[in-house]
Formats: structure tokens, sequence, C-alpha cells
């Protein structure tokens, strides 16, 4: 039966962190029962078994040693884009020539193989595995050192001739990784340990070493490697994003979050405050506005928005909305008629999106407020320390339907009437009836930024999916 370290088992669902806890331990103890046995192990280098058997215990012991490493680092997380991270044996060109052998079967000792070559005798002695693993047959008897060079990569040669020449003359361990090109053309990573094996005078009498084919390991690690690398890449790119959307943001909504009156003049006119809440990750800007303007001839323009997407592309086209909607209040185009050319603004455009809008203008003179929406939560009314929503007027979303009209509903104002517009972010579910229940508060507050304030006091802590706008306006009690 496959080495459970080697099987293949895909997780049908991500680690719990408990989970990845419980497989360092036995990693862990895993790795201490392996050392204890490599200890054990037959010293005598006369004896190819016992060679055989630490050689085994270190290759485990080492395997060991990078699943704990691996495991420690699937704890840690997805890589966040920052710091330096070591990086794995550079395999370049390997297997990349040729389609992989399909998995090995059996054991670990199906992918590892040994090899001792006699000084003395020019004798060569391969294990079976070995043959395998170099896809070369039996009767071809085995390479000596100077026929092994011939099915190495041409860039290797070099790193095996200095391990085997510092084994034999120098008496220095083997270990290091080279590939090579089987008959068959497929290329293979072989990881290589050895030791030379002196006679009674000291002098090197031959070499062992075994050899495992880690194209596997290698081609795994590559693939983890080029995942990170992307997911770094996408993590910088989604950072650049999110700075130009909150700066894109922040140059087209108004600058002031407190108080502000408009018109300046006239015991008519609007206390205003607005406020934008991210959702709750708060890591992309959705298209979402809020706009007030005293417009030529002395009224107030109020909107809030929602555009669909989330990003550069929402930002950019919220701007381009919210420019065309201002330069028409302007020019004075009524909320209904406006609301029809934003529609047909939203549906030629090249970024293709729906939005939800309302858009009222207030006359101070008559206190009389002319409004339309399009898919948008009705403006809130606060009047004698109760709420309500106004009667929508017919209005499908922006974008929808090509050549959709909008109907304008007019509604007059008393003095120390309070409007609220917010986009649906702030009340879905539950939200409006516990926007309503701040009537109260209303009542008491000294200005528009004392209520905006309680409104974020009872959504700001909440988890939404999506951000929000909430503005509001509250009519002058002087007569």
């Amino acid at each position: 039966m496959p080495s459970h370290l080697f099987a293949d088992r895909p997780a049908p669902q991500p680690p719990e962190r408990g989970t990845l806890d419980a497989l360092i331990s036995q990693t862990r103890r895993l790795r201490g029962d392996v050392d204890a046995v490599r200890r054990d192990a037959v010293a005598d280098e006369d004896d190819p078994q016992g060679r055989w058997q630490r050689a085994l215990c270190d290759l485990a012991v080492h395997q060991l040693d990078d699943l704990g490493a691996q495991l420690g680092q699937l704890r840690q997380g997805a890589p966040d884009g920052t710091g330096d991270t070591e990086e794995p044996f550079e395999d370049p060109a390997a297997d990349d020539r040729a389609p992989a052998d399909p998995p090995p079967t059996g054991s670990l000792l199906s992918r590892v193989g040994s090899a001792e070559w006699n000084l003395l005798t020019d004798e060569v002695s391969w294990s079976d595995e070995l043959y395998v693993i170099f896809g070369r047959s039996p009767e071809a008897g085995p390479m000596t050192l100077d026929e092994l060079p011939s099915m190495v990569f041409a860039e290797d040669q070099a790193l095996l001739t200095a391990m085997v020449t510092g084994c034999l003359i120098d008496g220095k361990p083997i270990d290091g990784e080279f590939r090579i090109v089987r008959a068959d053309g497929r290329v293979r990573t072989l990881h290589m340990m050895g030791e030379p094996v002196l006679d009674v005078d000291g002098c090197t009498a031959s070499m062992w070493a075994v050899l495992r084919d880690v194209s596997e390991l290698r081609r795994s690690e590559r693939a983890v490697r080029e995942t990170r690398d992307s997911l770094q890449r996408r993590h910088h790119i989604e950072q650049a994003e999110h700075r130009m959307a909150v700066e894109l943001q922040e140059a087209v909504l108004p600058p002031w979050r407190g108080s502000s009156g408009l018109p300046h003049s006239g015991p008519a006119g609007l206390d205003l405050a607005a406020q934008y809440l991210p959702s709750a990750s708060s890591a992309t800007i959705g298209g979402d506005w809020y706009d007030a303007l005293e417009l030529p001839d002395g009224d107030a323009l109020l909107t809030v928005g929602d555009l669909t997407g989330h990003g550069v592309s929402a930002t950019s086209t919220m701007a381009m909305l919210l420019g065309a909607l201002r330069g028409m209040a302007v020019a004075g185009i009524r909320p209904g008629a406006l609301m029809g050319h934003l529609n047909q603004v939203l549906d030629t455009s090249s970024q293709p999106a729906l939005g939800s809008a309302v858009c009222c203008r207030y006359d101070p003179r008559t206190r009389t407020l002319g409004w339309a929406q399009a898919g948008h939560p009705a403006p809130l009314l606060f009047r004698g320390g109760t709420g309500r929503a106004l009667t929508r007027p017919d209005g499908a979303l922006l974008g929808a339907t090509s050549g959709a009209s909008y109907e304008q509903a007019e509604i007059v104002l008393l003095p120390g009437d309070l409007l609220v517009l917010h986009t649906d972010g702030l009340t879905r579910g539950p939200g409006r009836e516990r926007l309503l229940e701040l009537a109260p508060r209303f009542a008491r507050a000294r200005d528009a930024k004392e209520c905006v304030r309680s409104v974020v006091e009872e959504f700001g802590g909440t988890a939404r999916e999506a951000d929000a706008c909430v503005m509001v306006a509250r009519v002058g009690d002087r007569s």
C-alpha cells in the first residue's frame, strides 16, 4: 500500500487550523520516530543493507522536515504579497520537453534506487528500482561513473562532476540534484545522496549512492511557487486598483462631511450632512454616491445613487454619471426628465452597468420638494417625532430599459422636517425599520450632522455586504 506521505488525497475543503496543528504534531512525532530508527540503523560500512536503511531514513527525515515546513506555511494562510520568501530548488526546464510519467505505483521504494561503484574492481551494481528511474533495461547493465553524465542535462553535468569528484577525492558526502533525459525523451529530476567507502588504509575503495526521483515533488513545488507568485501579483493589482478607486471617489464626492447649508441664504435653507459607509470587508469600493448642489436659480439639488460593480470600473462610471447629473440639473432639467436622460447615458455607455438613484430638487421659497427615482429606496420623511417613507413615483433601474420614462412627485415640506436619503446597502433586510426607529433621536438632534452620527452609530458596526451612503437634510425652522 502506498505510503500516506505520498498518496494523492485531494482535500474537499481548506483544512481548519486545528486540523493543521494536529497534522504538524503528528509529523513532528513521526520525524522523531524515524530519527530514532536512523540512529539505531546498522553503522557497518561494509553492510550494503545497513547503508540502504540509513539512507532511506535520511531521505524520510528530509521529507518530513519539508512536510512540516509546508504545513506550517499552510497554517499561516495565503501570501499577502509582502516580504521575501525563500525560493525552492529551481528546475526551469524539467518536464517541459516531454509528458510526465504516470505516477509511480507502490511505496517509497519504487521512487528510490541505490548504486555502488567499486573503484578497485570497476564493478557497478544498481538496484532494480534504479533501472526503472533511469528508464534503462537491466539487460543493458548499470552505467559507470564515466557513462552517467551522458544522460545528464548539459547545464547539470558540472554539478554532478563536482559532487562525484568531491566524494572520491576529498571524501565529502554527496547531497544534490540533477536532471536526466531518459532514452524515451522524458526529463526526470533526481536527488542523489551518497558517501565514499574507505578501505583499511583510509583510501576510497568505492562510492555508494541512493538516488530518488523527485520530479513530481519539484513539479508540485513549481506549481506552488507559480500559484504564490500569481496570488502576489493579483494582490498588488487589487491594492493598486483599490487606491485608484478611493482616490477617484474622493475626487468626485463632495468634500464636506459635516453640516453644510444649501442654499446659503434664506430662512428655508437646508442643513445638510452625509456619510459614506464602506462594506464590512472594506476591500472593494463600489459605485455609491451622494451629492448636494446649489443651482443657479436658488434651488438645491439632492441626490444619492448606486451602481452595480466594484472597483475602478464602478467608480469611473459613477463619476461620469454624476457629472452628467450635475450638468443637467444646472441646465434646469427637472428630476423626472433628468432621470430619463441619465438612463440613456448609462444605456449607451461603453461600460454597461445598472444603477439606482433618487434625485430631488428643493425650492426654498415654497419649501417644495420635487423628486424622481430609478429603482431606488424612497426618501424617508421625519416629522413630529415619527418617520415614514414617501410614496415612490414609477421609475425603472437606470440602464435596464431603453427609452424608459420616469414620473415625478412633489411634496411641500414644513419647517423642521427631516429628509433621509440613502442607498439600499444601508437598509437591506430590516434596515429601514431600524432607520425609522431613530425618529426620536433625530427629533432631539441639534443639526443634520448629529443625525448622521446617529445613523453611523446604529449601522456602522453592522457587517454589511455592500457599501452605502446616507444623506440628511433638515428644513430650516425660521419663518
